[in-house]
C-alpha cells in the first residue's frame, strides 16, 4: 500500500497479508530465526480434521486458540511448530464415497477393493484441502509446508510399526469377544456409540415349562432376540422360583427348549424377576453365558438379516421383523402384555444406526497399555487446563475396556497382519506387503481385510508427524531428523472437551507407551461454543453461526477476538451477533485512533528507539507495561478471555478514550503515543493479526511489501512501569469525569464554564495537569479548595470532590424535568414489582420473559437512585 488508506478493507487486507506472509515462511519453523533464543522450544499439534470436513464454529475456536499462543510465542523467541494435518476419517469417508456411487447406480462392491479405493483418493484430492482453505481465511499459522495426511506414505509406515511393535508385546490380539455392531459400518469402540432416549415398547412374553400349563412371563424391549435366548435367569434367592431351577421352558413358536438357572445378577424387584439369557446379543448376557457355560447362538448376519434360527422370520431385517415376530406371538397367545417403554438406545456416531451387542472376531488393544500413562498423569506430568478434567480422565481410565481396532472398511490401514493358508501361520509384518509365508515358504497367503480403527493412526500423532517410524520417507522435507529432541514431548495440546476419551486419552497412553514419556505438558479442553442463550447449535433449530459467514459480514479479527474474549475456562461460549458486533467496533475504534495520531505525524518511530519526555507519553507507556504484564501472565495459565479482555480494557478504554482524548491538551505528546500504540498492536497481534499488521505499517510510512511483519517482531516485554505518574493521571480522569457529571446535573455538559473548584488530598502532583482538566472538562480557570464551596452542585468520587458554582444558573427546568421522570419511574417500579411479586406470573411467565422483567426493574430502580441523587445535590 503505497499510500494511507482512509478505510479500513478487511476482506483485500487479510487476503493480501495472508499470502504475503506464507510465501515469506514466516509460518515455519525458521519463519522467526532472528528472533529466536536458544533453548526455546514450542510445539503444538493440531487435532487433524476430517477429510470430509469444512470449518465449523467449534473449529474456529480451537484454530483461534491455538494461533493466538502459536504467533504468541512465536513473536516470543521460541522456535515454534505448529504441526497441520488432516484425518481419514475411514466411516465418515467411505460413507460419503459410497452414499455418491449409489446415487449413480454403483455398489462399491461392484468395483472391488481397489476400485473403490481409487475412487476415495480421487474424492479427497477434489475435497481434503478446502477446510484448509478455510483456515487461511480464519489467519491461522501453521506450518503448512510440513502438512501430514494419516494415510501419507510416511505416517503408514509408523502406523504398521506401532502394530508390529504392540502386537509382539502381546498387547494386541484377536479373538471373539462380543462388541458394538452397526449393520452398517461395523464394529464400533464403546465411546463411539451414543446414546439417546427412546420412546418404545416393553413386551412381556409367555414361555411355558416344559409340558406344562405353567408359564413365566419375561419382558423385553427386543422381542425378536428371543430365538438367540438359551436360558431363563432368576435370583437364587427368589422363593417364588427356587423350585423351578433346573427345569426347561419352550421358546414360543419355534419350540426349542432352553434351562431355568439362578444367578445373582437378576434383580428380583424389577418385573416378573424373571430374564430371557440372550448370550450372543446382550453385553450383560454374554458374562452371565461365560460363567453357567450356555450356547451361544447369533440369530443374524453381520448386515442384520435374520437367520435360520428364527424359522419363518428368516431373511427378514432385525428391526424391521419386529412387528411380525410380535403379531404372531399374539396371534398364538405368546404375549402377556405391551406396555409403554423409555430406555437409552445405542446409535452409531456416524451412520445413526441402531447399534447391537454382537459377537465378532475382531482385533484389541489391551487395556494394560494405559497403565503408565495411568500412573504419570496422577504425578501431574501433564497438568490439564482447566484442572477438573483430571477427575474425568482418571475416571474413564479406571474403567477402561480392551479397545477394539478392527473396522469392517476398505477405506483405512489395513491392518498388516497376514495367514497362510497352507500352514495357518499368523504373523504382523510392517511391510506393506508380504509374498510368501516365513514357515512354510507358502506363497498361498493373505492380508487380514479389515481396517485399523480411525483413531489408531491419529492416536500417534504426536510423534508419528515429528517423524517416529516414518522411514526416511519425507526426511527434511516434512519433518526433520532433530524434531524429535526439539519438539516431543508438545508443548501443549488445545482440543475440545468432546474429545478427551476419543482421541486425547488414546495419544496419552500411545505417546508413553512408545517414549516412557507422555505426550504434552499441557493439555487445554475448551467448552462448547453455543448460541446467545446458551443453546447448542443445530441446522433443526436454526441457530447455526457459520464462521465463513461471520468472517464475510465482520472480518477474521473480529470473529477471532469475539472468540477469545468468551473462551473462559471450563464455561460454554455464548455467541451473538452482538458480541461480534461490539468486537467490530473495537476495530474501528482502533482504526480511528490511527486516523488521529496521522493527521499529526506522517510516521512514528519504535518504541524502543525513542525516549519518553512528556507526561502523557510516560503515563500511556507505564499502562501499556502494566497490560503487558497482564497479557503474559494471562498466557502462561492459558486464560484466553482475561489476556483479551486486557488488551479490550487498554487500548479502547485507556488508550483511545484517554490517552487520545488528553493529547488534544499536549501535542507533544502525540509522537510519543503512536510509538506506544505500535507497540501496543504488537500485544495485539497473536488475537487480531490482519488490523495488527496494518496499522503498524500504517503508523510506519511503510508497506508489508516494503517492511517486515509485525508477527516476527518481539512480543513487548521489560517495560518499566511508572506508578507514580499513573495515581497522578488517575487523579486527573476522576477529575475531567467528576466535573462532567456535574456539569451535566445542570444541563451545562457541552458548554464551557467559567470556573470549578477541586477538592483533593493532595493538589501539588495535579499543577503541572492542570492543562489536561481544563481543555477536556471545558472549564476557564479551575482553583483547589480545602472547604465545601456554598451554592454549587457538587459531585463526589473516590479521591476527587468538584463544585461548580450555581450563580447564574435557572435551576427550575431541571428540577421540573427530574421531578417528571421520577414520576414516570415510580409508575415503571410499581407495575413491574407488581408483575414479579405476583405469584400466577411468577409460575407460569417463560424464563426470560421473567428475567427480562427482573432485569428492567433493576435498572429502574438505578435510574431512580441516581434521580434523587441529582435532586438532593440541587436541594441547596
Amino acid at each position: 500500500m503505497s499510500e494511507k488508506s482512509t478505510v479500513y478493507n478487511p476482506k483485500e487486507i487479510e487476503e493480501r497479508y495472508y499470502k504475503i506472509w506464507e510465501s515469506r515462511g514466516y509460518f515455519e519453523i525458521e519463519g522467526n530465526k532472528a528472533i529466536q533464543e536458544k533453548g526455546k522450544n514450542f510445539s503444538i499439534m493440531m487435532p487433524p480434521p476430517n477429510v470430509t470436513g469444512s470449518l465449523h464454529i467449534g473449529h474456529a475456536l480451537t484454530f483461534t486458540l491455538q494461533d493466538v499462543i502459536t504467533r504468541y510465542k512465536r513473536m516470543d523467541g521460541y522456535k515454534t511448530l505448529w504441526q497441520p494435518g488432516m484425518d481419514h476419517a475411514g466411516i465418515a469417508t467411505q460413507n460419503v464415497v459410497e452414499k455418491q456411487l449409489l446415487a449413480q447406480g454403483i455398489k462399491k462392491e461392484e468395483l472391488g477393493r481397489e476400485k473403490f479405493l481409487e475412487k476415495v483418493w480421487e474424492w479427497k484430492a477434489y475435497s481434503g484441502g478446502q477446510i484448509f482453505h478455510q483456515m487461511r481465511k480464519l489467519g491461522a499459522s501453521p506450518a503448512w509446508s510440513r502438512e501430514r495426511f494419516t494415510m501419507d506414505d510416511g505416517l503408514k509406515k509408523a502406523v504398521r510399526k506401532a502394530f508390529v511393535k504392540w502386537y509382539e508385546e502381546g498387547l494386541i490380539v484377536r479373538g471373539n469377544y462380543m462388541v458394538n455392531w452397526c449393520t452398517h459400518d461395523g464394529a464400533l469402540s464403546d465411546i463411539e456409540v451414543e446414546y439417546e432416549t427412546h420412546k418404545g415398547k416393553l413386551y412381556h412374553l409367555k414361555y411355558f415349562l416344559q409340558n406344562s400349563q405353567e408359564y413365566l412371563v419375561v419382558a423385553t424391549t427386543r422381542p425378536e432376540t428371543y430365538f438367540g435366548d438359551t436360558a431363563v435367569m432368576v435370583h437364587p434367592e427368589d422363593e417364588r422360583y427356587k423350585h423351578l431351577v433346573g427345569q426347561k421352558v419352550v421358546l414360543p413358536l419355534i419350540g426349542r427348549e432352553i434351562t431355568i438357572i439362578a444367578d445373582e445378577h437378576v434383580d428380583m424387584s424389577f418385573g416378573t424377576g424373571c430374564v430371557k439369557v440372550t448370550p450372543a446379543h446382550d453385553v450383560n448376557d454374554y458374562e452371565v453365558g461365560k460363567r453357567h457355560g450356555l450356547e451361544f447362538i447369533t440369530i443374524f448376519d453381520e448386515a442384520g438379516m435374520l437367520n435360520d434360527y428364527c424359522g419363518a422370520f428368516q431373511g427378514m431385517e432385525r428391526l424391521s421383523a419386529r412387528e411380525h415376530v410380535i403379531a404372531k406371538l399374539q396371534e398364538e397367545g405368546f404375549v402377556d402384555k405391551i406396555e409403554d417403554y423409555e430406555n437409552q438406545v445405542g446409535h452409531c456416531y456416524r451412520c445413526k444406526n441402531v447399534v447391537e451387542p454382537y459377537i465378532s472376531k475382531q482385533w484389541f488393544v489391551k487395556k494394560e497399555i494405559a497403565q503408565g500413562a495411568i500412573e504419570k498423569v496422577n504425578r501431574h506430568l501433564t497438568e490439564f487446563y482447566p484442572s477438573h478434567w483430571i477427575n474425568s480422565y482418571n475416571a474413564w481410565m479406571k474403567e477402561l475396556r480392551d479397545w477394539c481396532i478392527s473396522r469392517q472398511l476398505w477405506w483405512g490401514h489395513q491392518i498388516p497382519v497376514f495367514y497362510c493358508d497352507a500352514c495357518g501361520h499368523e504373523w504382523a509384518s510392517e511391510n506393506e506387503s508380504e509374498h510368501e509365508c516365513p514357515t512354510c515358504k507358502s506363497t498361498q497367503i493373505h492380508q487380514d481385510p479389515d481396517v485399523l480403527d480411525t483413531w489408531f493412526s491419529s492416536g500417534l500423532w504426536p510423534f508419528s508427524t515429528l517423524g517416529w517410524g516414518n522411514g526416511d520417507v519425507f526426511k527434511e522435507e516434512k519433518w526433520s531428523q532433530s524434531d524429535l529432541s526439539d519438539f516431543y514431548p508438545n508443548s501443549l495440546l488445545i482440543t475440545g472437551f468432546d474429545i478427551l476419551f476419543f482421541w486425547v486419552a488414546r495419544m496419552m497412553f500411545s505417546g508413553e507407551h512408545t517414549f516412557q514419556e507422555l505426550p504434552f505438558k499441557d493439555v487445554y479442553l475448551h467448552a462448547l461454543v453455543k448460541d446467545e442463550h446458551g443453546q447448542k447449535m443445530s441446522k433443526s433449530k436454526g441457530n447455526v453461526i457459520d464462521p465463513l459467514d461471520s468472517i464475510e459480514a465482520f472480518s477474521a479479527d473480529t470473529l477471532r477476538f469475539t472468540l477469545a474474549i468468551l473462551a473462559v475456562q471450563g464455561r460454554d461460549i455464548k455467541l451473538s451477533t452482538e458480541k461480534l458486533e461490539q468486537m467490530r467496533n473495537f476495530t474501528n475504534k482502533l482504526y480511528n485512533a490511527s486516523r488521529f495520531l496521522l493527521m499529526n505525524a506522517s510516521s512514528f518511530e519504535d518504541l524502543e528507539n525513542i525516549e519518553i519526555r512528556t507526561a502523557l507519553g510516560a503515563y500511556m507507556k507505564s499502562r501499556l507495561s502494566a497490560a503487558t504484564e497482564e497479557v503474559r501472565g494471562y498466557f502462561s495459565d492459558y486464560r484466553f478471555n482475561d489476556a483479551a479482555t486486557t488488551l479490550y480494557r487498554f487500548l479502547w478504554g485507556e488508550f483511545c478514550d484517554w490517552g487520545i482524548e488528553l493529547s488534544k491538551a499536549d501535542k507533544p505528546a502525540i509522537l510519543e503515543l503512536g510509538a506506544i500504540f505500535k507497540e501496543a498492536m504488537k500485544l495485539l497481534h497473536p488475537f487480531m493479526p490482519f488490523i495488527s499488521e496494518f496499522l503498524y505499517q500504517e503508523l510506519s510510512d511503510t508497506t508489508l511489501e516494503a517492511n517486515e511483519s509485525i508477527m516476527i517482531k518481539r512480543y513487548p516485554h521489560d517495560l518499566k512501569r511508572d506508578e507514580k505518574i499513573e495515581e497522578t493521571f488517575e487523579i486527573v480522569i476522576e477529575a475531567i469525569v467528576a466535573i462532567r457529571r456535574a456539569k451535566a446535573n445542570i444541563d451545562l455538559a457541552n458548554k464551557k464554564i467559567e470556573h470549578a473548584y477541586l477538592k483533593v488530598t493532595d493538589h501539588s502532583t495535579l499543577q503541572e495537569a492542570m492543562k489536561y482538566i481544563c481543555l477536556l472538562a471545558k472549564v476557564e480557570h479551575i482553583d483547589f479548595t480545602e472547604t465545601k464551596i456554598a451554592n454549587a452542585v457538587t459531585d463526589v468520587s473516590d479521591h476527587v470532590e468538584v463544585f461548580i458554582p450555581l450563580t447564574g444558573v435557572d435551576l427550575t427546568p431541571i428540577i421540573e424535568r427530574l421531578n417528571h421522570q421520577k414520576i414516570k419511574l415510580e409508575k415503571e417500579i410499581a407495575k413491574l414489582s407488581g408483575m414479579l411479586s405476583n405469584e400466577r406470573f411468577v409460575a407460569n411467565a417463560p424464563q426470560e420473559v421473567i428475567a427480562e422483567n427482573q432485569k428492567g426493574l433493576e435498572d429502574a430502580q438505578n435510574k431512580m437512585a441516581k434521580i434523587e441523587s441529582e435532586l438532593r445535590s440541587l436541594s441547596l
